[in-house]
């Protein structure tokens, strides 16, 4: 039986990497065909203008989001679009200071568009491609989303990683293992519950592990958009609890060459990140490299001075190239990612509260850690290495009256963990995940009107074991099918969507063995018959499961005016298990804990409400969303006790085994933005989210009625100045000051001690930055100051992991854990260049 499904898979490995090879393929027939025939398409030209008093506006970006083609005004306010294709897209003009200008125009019946400007103090008009059919304005979309673009992102200077950026949007959290470890959280929910993207790929590598995070250079993201709530119609199993899309920079315009180098330093842990970026456009002929790196020591608070094994070393490289044409795009995209992190468990000197580490097999003592340990950049003997390949293609062919879109990727997750302190080179874990994902699907116009998308997508995962002393999870190999459909409609002022899918996901693991005598460390074992081996002993039974589900979503968007609207959605979710929740069966010494599956669960089921009102005046913007979720067969992780209430202890770690039960997650985000004068903004937001353990009937008791990881109260408040026409050489001067309040966190899972009472927290912040412009008013140079955590607060987050690590007898009156970052000011800058060819005169 074996044999049969290890020749099956590698039948199917062989099938799907025919499909990575012809993105190459796509890319090259197409570059050859046009080369000999050539087609410019649709050419669209204009000129953005001010409204008030018709001078031009130089600088603004004119953008098919569809197409991921745009251009800037030049000093004349004129703009030029060319290989544009035919068909109906959404234009988008913005420039700060103004309001997003948001039309959508027939190519194939226009060739001049000229817009006009009106002054705002107002951030309005953002458009998302992320779960829509076409580029689609937020405020008419149903669906509850958010969208930020690189102005925002660039902002946050002393943001660790890439979904650090983003956890302060109301709605959205992380859950953090130090400052380069951090999983997104929408609504309460994450892990295998929400599903990351990089330009619509599906990121995958081992979600289901606490102790890396999201595999994505930070620098190499320039717009981050989110949607919060069940999107498993789009994107199938995992995506229950939501989606965050990082967009990796767009195409520069036709006959650019456009780069920049950029430095970070960060004060509290030394960080050094450092970042290359050259794009060009030839024609169509679009081209573009990402180089990084950055580096950083323990990072430091006044309650626990420097927190040993919290620094890490990150190297990454990105390549895309793609054509830009009048019959659609096509880009291929490749990237490494590659991430030595140090291993924290929280261990400290019974006297001092010094740091310790572990230095022998048998850990019967430990040393304190030197000062010198705590300052330096060298990563620690025990820490993690986590490497991920990724080649992808991203292409949007016009079809007939409608354009299809083809999203084709292959990913290799290689992680490894080396917890052997007397031998650094032997993996205490050591994963191996490769993951082809496929999407596509054809937008059309289905009658009068009606916005239509039918698709197909999901994925094939192959996981192996490499050489390791820890096994929690089998090798195993899974496949993902999902067929969609989506439809839109305008009626006037309400806009209508609806759609439907039906989800399966096959799971086959391999039953493994350990032989306990093979060496000094267990190893599998790989002989005949290992029921009848002396020495070896079970450790996963063979699996074979398939989970299936319907899901759908309804909903709808009614603009009583241009100053107010009503939004309001029901979407049914679904989730497979995940083959931890399965199968695990051993230590995971990344997290601290040792893993117990059961392979009896029932797939996840939600259907969550959402409803929101949204207003918008001259000077002041105001929206309220509610949700509600119900979900049947919600998973969770809690410890194991002995009778006695003391822990099970299992290999060394505490025992946790996966569960059960009906949730009930609600809550909602308010949101006041005031510009008494244009150029002073002064944005308010609260996120309220309850998470509740129904139990499976009967009562529940109190240490078992609230989930996890569910984050507490949470308001933010900001005064923020821009200046963007500035003073002399400094333009785009912004200046802002920051409070952010998290209340209690009283409600927590306190079954088992899994978590404990977080106490609330007050948060300062500061930032200020400006854009260095030559004579000719060219920028030279962009410098963002930002300070964190200015009061230098002693904190913890409950969505912190490391506040659960620590020795298991703490002295009485001191309070366990680690606690999070103290003060952190953050210098970035920006030095832009331009190697475009000059014209010939």
């Amino acid at each position: 039986m074996f044999n049969f499904y290890a020749n099956k898979m590698k039948f199917k490995i062989r099938i799907l990497s025919l499909l990575v090879l012809l993105l190459s393929v796509i890319v090259t027939a197409n570059a050859a065909v046009l080369t000999k025939t050539e087609d410019a398409g649709t050419t669209i030209t204009g000129t953005v203008t001010d409204k008030a008093d018709g001078k031009p506006i130089i600088g603004a970006t004119v953008n098919v989001p569809d197409l991921r083609h745009g251009t800037i005004t030049d000093v004349n306010g004129h703009y030029k679009l060319d290989n544009l294709p035919k068909g109906v897209y959404l234009v988008q003009v913005t420039y700060l200071g103004y309001a997003t200008f948001n039309q959508r125009v027939d190519f194939g019946k226009t060739t001049t568009l000229d817009i006009q400007l009106q002054t705002s103090s107002l951030e309005a008009g953002e458009v998302v491609i992320t779960g829509v059919s076409k580029a689609t304005e937020i405020k008419r979309n149903p669906v509850p989303m958010v969208a930020v673009g690189k102005t925002y992102l660039d902002q946050r200077a002393g943001a660790g990683n890439a979904i650090d950026m983003i956890a302060n949007l109301p709605g959205v959290s992380a859950v953090t293992t130090g400052p380069n470890v951090s999983k997104p959280f929408i609504h309460g929910l994450g892990y295998n519950r929400v599903v990351t993207l990089q330009d619509g790929i599906r990121q995958e590598g081992q979600q289901w592990g606490d102790e890396h995070g999201v595999e994505i250079d930070q620098n190499s993201i320039d717009r981050v958009e989110v949607i919060k709530g069940p999107a498993s119609l789009s994107y199938g199993s995992d995506a229950i609890g939501g989606v965050v899309n990082l967009i990796t920079p767009s195409p520069v315009p036709d006959g650019k060459v456009l780069g920049s180098i950029q430095g970070t330093y960060g004060t509290n842990e030394g960080l050094l990140n450092g970042s290359f970026r050259l794009y060009g456009n030839n024609n169509g002929l679009v081209w573009g490299t990402i180089l990084s790196a950055k580096e950083a020591k323990d990072y430091q608070n006044q309650h626990d001075g420097r927190v040993y094994a919290t620094n890490f070393k990150e190297k990454d490289a990105r390549f895309m190239i793609g054509l830009n044409k009048s019959w659609g795009t096509s880009y291929l995209n490749a990237s490494v990612f590659d991430d030595q992190q140090a291993i924290p468990d929280g261990s400290r000197d019974s006297l001092t509260r010094k740091f310790t580490k572990q230095v022998t097999e048998d850990d019967l003592s430990r040393q304190v850690v030197s000062p010198s340990e705590l300052n330096s950049y060298n990563i620690p003997v025990l820490h993690q290495h986590v490497q991920l390949y990724r080649i992808y293609n991203n292409s949007n062919f016009n079809l007939g009256s409608g354009n299809l879109i083809v999203n084709l990727g292959y990913q290799y997750s290689h992680r490894r963990e080396y917890t052997h302190p007397e031998d650094a080179g032997v993996a205490g874990l050591n994963l191996h995940l490769s993951t082809y994902t496929y999407d596509v699907k054809y937008n059309f116009n289905l009658g009068k009107g009606y916005e239509t998308t039918a698709g197909i997508n999901g994925q094939y995962q192959n996981n192996t074991i490499g050489d390791a002393t820890d096994f929690p999870i089998p090798a195993y190999h899974q496949f993902d099918i999902g067929p969609f459909l989506i439809m839109k409609k305008s009626f006037g002022k309400l806009d209508l969507s609806a759609g439907g899918r039906f989800d399966s996901r096959s799971f086959h693991g391999q039953a493994a063995y350990i032989d306990t005598a093979a060496g000094k460390f267990p190893q599998l074992y790989t002989g005949s018959d290992p029921n009848n081996a002396p020495n070896v002993v079970p450790q996963f039974a063979a699996l074979n499961k398939t989970f299936t589900g319907f899901n759908g979503s309804f909903g709808g968007a009614y603009n009583f005016s241009d100053h107010f609207l009503l939004k309001a959605n029901i979407a049914r979710g679904f989730r497979a298990p995940s083959i931890a929740e399965l199968s695990a069966n051993g230590p995971d010494p990344g997290s601290q804990i040792y893993h117990v599956g059961n392979n009896n669960f029932k797939p996840e089921f939600s259907t969550q409400e959402d409803i929101g009102a949204f207003l918008t005046l001259p000077n002041v913007s105001f929206s309220v969303e509610l949700f509600n979720n119900n979900i049947q067969n919600y998973i969770f992780q809690q410890q194991e006790l002995n009778a006695d209430g003391s822990p099970v202890i299992t290999q060394g770690y505490n025992t946790f085994t996966y569960v059960q039960s009906k949730a009930r997650i609600n809550g909602g985000e308010i949101s006041l933005d005031v510009h008494p004068i244009s150029w002073l903004h002064f944005e308010n937001s609260l996120a309220l989210t309850y998470g509740q353990n129904l139990g499976t009937g009967g009562r529940v008791a109190d240490s078992l009625k609230y989930l996890p990881f569910i984050p507490p109260l949470h308001s933010h408040s900001e005064l923020k100045a821009n200046f963007s026409k500035g003073f002399s050489n400094l333009k785009n001067i912004y200046a802002f000051f920051g409070f952010d309040h998290f209340s209690a966190q009283d409600r927590f899972f306190a079954a088992y001690g899994t978590e404990t009472y977080t106490a609330g927290y007050n948060l300062l912040s500061a930032g200020i930055g400006a854009e260095v412009v030559n004579s000719s008013g060219k920028p030279v140079m962009k410098l963002f100051i930002e300070g964190t955590n200015l009061g230098n607060v002693n904190y913890q987050s409950n969505m912190s992991r490391l506040k659960y690590f620590d020795n298991a007898n703490v002295p009485a009156g001191v309070q366990p854990g680690i606690f999070n970052m103290g003060r952190n000011v953050s210098f970035k800058v920006v030095v832009p260049f331009d190697l475009s060819p000059h014209p010939k005169s």
